[in-house]
């Protein structure tokens, strides 16, 4: 593209280069019904395209409000650009993009929490949709529990006008609701947590009845807190990429979306005040996610934590470039069929044949270019979400587990921080100084980090888990990480490599 890039404003959808999808619809009359907190390029490339594509059937009732908690940067941006932004879709060898314009305002929260409130508490606001990390539903892993030991939140609970939480604003607006005789909105997660419906009921009512007991009794009465399951491949955006899409497209956007063509949301069909009719452009509403979602994330996400943390160990940068490996595609495509499908319960409509396929094809889009070390942050959450369920599935029915354990070593080598030239390699998420100490304290030996029970659960008293995982960081160790896997596979399947 040459020329002078268009800028990404109202007045300028009529001049967008020949290619770039604009939206028709009048954006003035859309109703803003949903508010979203937590506005990232997963909600823009998710959430926000389905809701884009409603208000292009014509139903404008289904307008959108982003609120966004911690980055004032991204309201700068949307400002300027009057709530517009490009998502772009890279798949094989073909790009397109498209303006999405069903975002009414944005809202950055610090900076005015009682617009913030009024938007929540608005008569017309019907659902709320959240993007906040599993991490911040503060639920315990293993008693289910709300933890509320944190100054902000206690702040909310002295102060409830002016909230700094996630909590703080949703619990203030039900009760506002509820003060004016309006039902209350649903709470919709659209985080990648196992039952994060429950996730988000559990949160919002605990932290309500440390305000008052009878609106806790209201919401739970009252309130809607449905599963989902949200599925789309959403690297973060650089500022290289921002140039290359100005470059390809010649559209001046200074945060635009890049993403995939494959995406899929899959709601339970419980709502509280009415419910966007979504199923007309591609949401599957049903009776229970819990399928879908044992599907998704113990394949797709385990599998991006398995071929992440082996792979950096290989000196890999990016998902493609892994699966561009023949013996790292095979131990992907053995795990999926051999140890990990076998256990998923029956996914209702799901050939989980074609769907594994799929995931190798996703996962080997080079235009994609996913860093491994995206994929490998928050590993202390992703592992006992992701990969210790099959795990723990496969001991129960005593069915072979070797590719898992050895996921599962991949992990603990790449906690040491260093790969095998000794060179450092990045360590994010909670627990990270804690878990890097105790992987470099044990170099061979688990047991060290199997010590943090809030990560491994009862996995750390399963002596073949143990010793599984022991054998498998021993031959890490030994021998690169590509060996090893040979070998595994050869133990697992009886073939030569």
């Amino acid at each position: 593209m040459t020329g002078t890039p268009v800028p990404l404003r109202d007045d300028t959808l009529a001049d967008l280069p020949d290619g770039v999808d604009a939206p028709r619809y009048d954006r003035a009359a859309l109703q803003p019904s949903v508010v979203h907190i937590g506005v990232g390029g997963f909600h823009r490339a998710h959430q926000a395209v389905y809701l884009d594509d409603l208000a292009r059937t014509g139903e404008t009732g289904w307008g959108l409000v982003g609120v966004g908690l911690r980055s004032p940067q991204m309201g700068q941006v949307l400002a300027d650009q009057d709530d517009l932004f490009l998502v772009v879709e890279r798949g094989g060898e073909e790009e397109r993009a498209r303006v999405v314009g069903v975002l009414t305002h944005y809202l950055f929260a610090p900076d005015d929490p009682g617009a913030v409130l009024d938007a929540l508490a608005a008569a017309t606001t019907r659902v709320v949709t959240l993007t906040i990390t599993g991490t911040g539903y503060r639920i315990d892993p293993h008693t289910g529990e709300f933890d509320a030991d944190d100054d902000d939140l206690r702040a909310d609970l002295a102060d409830p006008a002016t909230p700094r939480t996630v909590f703080g604003f949703l619990v203030e607006a039900l009760d506002r609701r509820r003060r004016d005789g309006l039902p209350p909105f649903t709470v919709l997660s659209c985080d990648n947590m196992p039952d994060n419906g429950t996730a988000a009921r559990t949160a919002v009512t605990s932290f309500a009845r440390l305000r008052d007991g009878e609106l806790a009794d209201w919401i739970e009465a009252e309130g809607a807190f449905p599963s989902s399951m949200v599925d789309r491949i959403t690297p973060t955006t650089t500022p290289g990429e921002r140039e290359a899409v100005v470059g390809r497209f010649g559209v001046d956007d200074r945060w635009p979306v890049v993403t995939e063509p494959f995406r899929q949301w899959i709601v339970e069909d419980t709502f509280a005040c009415g419910r966007p009719p979504l199923d007309r452009v591609g949401v599957q509403f049903v009776d229970d996610v819990a399928p879908y979602e044992a599907m998704k994330t113990r394949m797709l996400n385990a599998g991006h934590c398995a071929l992440a943390y082996l792979g950096i160990l290989a000196g890999y940068s990016t998902i493609d470039e892994v699966l561009g490996d023949w013996v790292f595609r095979a131990y992907f495509e053995h795990l999926l069929a051999d140890e990990i499908a076998p256990l998923l319960p029956p996914v209702p409509g799901i050939d989980l044949d074609r769907y594994q396929q799929t995931l190798v094809q996703r996962f080997s889009n080079p235009q994609m270019g996913d860093q491994l070390t995206r994929l490998g942050r928050r590993g202390s959450t992703k592992m006992p979400n992701y990969v210790f369920p099959s795990i723990t599935a496969a001991v129960d029915a005593g069915r072979p587990h070797q590719l898992l354990l050895l996921a599962v070593a991949g992990w603990m080598r790449f906690l040491r921080g260093y790969d095998y030239a000794g060179q450092q390699i990045p360590v994010e998420g909670p627990l990270a100084d804690r878990l890097v100490e105790l992987a470099r304290q044990g170099q061979e030996e688990p047991e060290p980090l199997m010590s943090e029970k809030t990560v491994f659960g009862d996995l750390r008293d399963d002596p073949g888990f143990v010793s599984g995982v022991e054998v498998a960081l021993r031959a890490l160790e030994e021998q690169g990480p590509r060996e090893v896997i040979g070998l595994y596979l050869d133990l697992a399947t009886g073939a030569g490599w």
